[in-house]
């Protein structure tokens, strides 16, 4: 396999070319279709998890309501086996296995593989971690590469590991710890026979509390970051952004990543900061297709704008999500929240005259490119809430 940044057409001769773009045609003019197919963002309050397993409550006493919005540039591609069993076309095979390749549902070692996928993107949302995940598209002009495969089981891995892992008084999270071995689970899960490559980077917000205990204690948010997604927390309180994660990058349009003929591990490269927080504020997280489109100011006021809205009936349309007004929960708004950033990314993002941090970053390197950049769009959205007793 060639390294990462050799492209296909140059052989031997080393290019410093974003991963982003891995085995692709040179640059050339973004043009935008007016015949492009428009799809609608797809949003949720939860991401599933397996019937059978347990819900397991965090200890904390503070907990996320959250929401998400996805909108994919392109549609998700389908799994490969083993991760998803296609129908059976023979009569001869027993119902029961019959019925069971029927579940569309992927699987990994014999357990249903959490998260959602948004074409290379992966988000994932429970009540003490949430995360999104941008695979390299790239990968997929390689007959071997599968980015939101990538993507998905990292986060899938990582959300097990958090879950599994035992602190609380005097012990505290150790969320790099638990996505590196989520790296090693998954490079493990696409090795041979099931051999599939891909890149992606990492973002996670694991929610947990001081050791004062009670009423008395305060929430603290574990925030790890490799790569350019993005952890924003806003307090809408004051109206403004307290903490952000900070993009690491290789060189432009080439951020850290994990996986295939990648340098970088969670061990060595990804950053862990612990965020005193309070009841209320809200946790962001976002892929790219966010950060590239909106300045961290519009995000801030879209987010303020978008909870106004929200308390004054907006997006609570029972056509829409099948509730009454009344019936609405604080997830349920910030779904609607998620859903708003979504959408203005995407105005962005489809306008090929618009200005945007991606366009300015390029500037910055000398690079002419104008407009937005087109990409899938991810985003979660969280609110600490403290549990009642």
């Amino acid at each position: 396999m060639l390294p990462l940044r050799v492209r296909a057409s140059s052989i031997g001769v080393l290019h410093r070319l974003p991963l982003r773009r891995l085995l692709t045609p040179a640059p050339f003019p973004r043009c935008y279709s007016a015949a492009r197919a428009v799809q609608e963002p797809r949003t949720g309050t939860t991401t599933p998890v397996p019937e059978e397993s347990a819900h397991i409550i965090s200890k904390s006493p503070f907990y996320f309501e959250a929401g998400y919005a996805l909108y994919a540039k392109r549609p998700s591609r389908p799994f490969p086996p083993p991760f998803l069993s296609y129908p059976s076309g023979s009569f001869s095979d027993p119902l029961s296995t019959h019925d069971k390749s029927r579940d569309k549902r992927p699987t990994v070692n014999g357990e249903m593989i959490r998260g959602v996928t948004n074409g290379d993107d992966a988000v994932l949302v429970s009540d003490s971690f949430i995360g999104a995940n941008d695979g390299v598209g790239a990968w997929a002009t390689r007959e071997k590469g599968h980015a939101p495969l990538w993507s998905r089981l990292i986060l899938h891995f990582w959300a097990l590991e958090a879950e599994r892992a035992k602190y609380g008084g005097n012990a505290t999270p150790d969320p790099v710890s638990y996505l590196q071995r989520a790296f090693e689970q998954t490079k493990e899960a696409t090795a041979e026979p099931n051999e599939w490559h891909g890149t992606t980077t990492a973002s996670g917000a694991l929610l947990s509390s001081d050791d004062s205990g009670g009423n008395g204690a305060h929430p603290i948010l574990y925030v790890t970051q490799l790569g350019d997604s993005r952890i924003l927390v806003l307090r809408p309180r004051d109206q403004e952004i307290i903490f952000k994660t900070k993009e690491q990058w290789h060189w432009f349009d080439c951020p850290r990543q994990l996986g295939t003929n990648s340098p970088d591990t969670p061990l060595n490269n990804a950053v862990l900061d612990r965020v005193e927080i309070e009841e209320d504020d809200i946790v962001l997280a976002m892929t790219d297709g966010v950060v590239d489109n909106l300045w961290d100011h519009e995000v801030l006021q879209n987010v303020l704008d978008s909870m106004d809205k929200w308390k004054n009936g907006a997006g609570s349309n029972k056509q829409q999500d099948g509730k009454e007004p009344g019936e609405q929960s604080y997830a349920d708004g910030m779904r609607f929240v998620a859903q708003e950033l979504v959408n203005a990314a995407r105005v962005i993002a489809e306008d090929p005259f618009a200005e945007s941090p991606y366009m300015e970053k390029a500037v910055d390197e000398g690079l002419s490119i104008e407009g937005g950049k087109l990409d899938d769009i991810s985003v979660v959205a969280a609110q600490c809430k403290r549990r009642k007793v």
